[in-house]
């Protein structure tokens, strides 16, 4: 949550993608199994959710954001069966891509702008229209909506939970996903593209930079719509079907009434403020 923020909006994007995910790896290969990764799995999918809701500065948002992914990752590898390692690693790809193209819009911003605070940002989608889509795109991908990545790797670590008969772990699995709604699926595209109208009035980024979110927004669909893909390269044999009407449900509900609570809260101006948060981990 230090260097992340404070990298190049490229150096950024590749410390996202390879320097977390190699310790995962690390742990899947050395590690599955082993109890005590559950509880620290748990405790890293929500304790980041209450720093990313006070700060102001949006990289540093998503660098909170990917502690809280790489616990349901932990997670998985702490449960250690086929379908929690399969999970663990099916998030790990998933993550890459999705957090990286959100890594890539707000570097994108920054690199437009100037500015990556929330509270300096705003009404960005007027002028930087295929930025912001991409931005949702990663937004939607990242908060698990059907049809996009992470909607069929994160419950695959949830169902591996109640499987096992850790029932308390799916609850704090259940809040750490709407936490992931507010702070990464509302709050980034909501303050750097939306909101109030900063006055800002910046170009899409160059060419390059548009293919290469494009790639990663086109990606996360995929991923998410032919899940068959991807889970032909994972590395247990374990069953697992995404898309059942139970999942569908209880997901759509989660994203729901999350997305229902953050209006409210916002309209009544409960809304936590936008400052630096004090990371005392």
């Amino acid at each position: 949550t230090d260097a992340y923020p404070e990298g190049t909006p490229t150096g950024t994007v590749f410390l996202s993608a390879f320097t977390t995910k190699v310790a995962v790896f690390a742990l899947v290969r050395t590690f599955a199994g082993e109890d005590v990764l559950i509880y620290v799995g748990v405790t890293m999918t929500c304790f980041p959710i209450f720093y990313a809701v006070i700060e102001n500065d949006l990289r540093r948002v998503l660098s909170y954001s990917m502690i809280n992914q790489i616990g349901f990752m932990v997670t998985g590898v702490g449960l250690g069966t086929a379908l929690a390692l399969n999970g663990a690693v099916a998030h790990a790809f998933a993550d890459v891509i999705f957090k990286g193209l959100l890594f890539m819009t707000m570097g994108s911003v920054l690199q437009m702008t100037g500015r990556i605070n929330g509270s300096d940002l705003g009404g960005l989608y007027k002028t930087m229209p295929i930025t912001a889509t991409f931005c949702v795109i990663g937004a939607l991908a990242i908060s698990a909506f059907p049809l996009f990545s992470a909607f069929i790797t994160k419950s695959m670590v949830m169902t591996a939970a109640l499987d096992e008969g850790y029932v308390w772990v799916w609850p704090f699995l259940l809040f750490a996903s709407a936490g992931v709604l507010e702070h990464a699926g509302i709050k980034i595209p909501y303050f750097s593209f939306f909101g109030h109208d900063s006055g800002i009035r910046a170009k899409e980024p160059p060419k390059n930079m548009l293919w290469a979110m494009g790639i990663g927004a086109v990606l996360c669909v995929v991923i998410g719509s032919f899940p068959s893909l991807l889970y032909s390269l994972l590395p247990f044999e374990a069953e697992y079907h995404p898309y059942d009407w139970t999942h569908i449900v209880t997901q759509l509900q989660l994203l729901l009434f999350g997305a229902l609570a953050v209006v409210w809260l916002m309209k009544r101006g409960i809304y936590p403020p936008e400052i630096r948060a004090l990371n005392i981990d």
